[in-house]
């Protein structure tokens, strides 16, 4: 006996021309297209998400290293001198902190930068 299988295919086919949606053309209408663009979409989505990652926490570092120039000092002395006085902020608090806060920043710096020997403020 034969088993027909529109039922699945129609599912299945109807699943990924959901995904293509918005697509230009013939990409979000004829499955043939639609596959391979929704592939490549989804390719570009698992990369991206890495990346993404990855910006963000570069912007992190340009804002705290912003802050910490206003306060005289660098982004790197900054993060050891935190990491000696034994203060456990991440970066997205920091950055944070930088752009909303700038007294609590400040006080942060200033409390730091009391761990870090003279020679070091005095080339930043």
């Amino acid at each position: 006996m034969r088993v027909k299988g529109g039922v699945v295919t129609r599912r299945r086919h109807k699943r990924l021309l959901k995904r293509a949606a918005g697509f230009v053309s013939a990409n979000s209408r004829a499955f043939i297209h639609a596959r391979e663009k929704v592939d490549r979409a989804m390719k570009y989505e698992y990369r991206d998400r890495r990346t993404k990652k990855r910006e963000i926490r570069a912007l992190w570092i340009a804002r705290i290293n912003a802050g910490a120039r206003l306060h005289g000092t660098s982004y790197s002395v900054l993060m050891g001198a935190l990491k000696k006085a034994g203060i456990e902020l991440d970066r997205k608090v920091l950055s944070d902190l930088a752009i909303n806060d700038v007294n609590a920043f400040a006080s942060i710096c200033q409390t730091a930068m009391k761990h870090v020997p003279a020679t070091k403020t005095a080339q930043a």
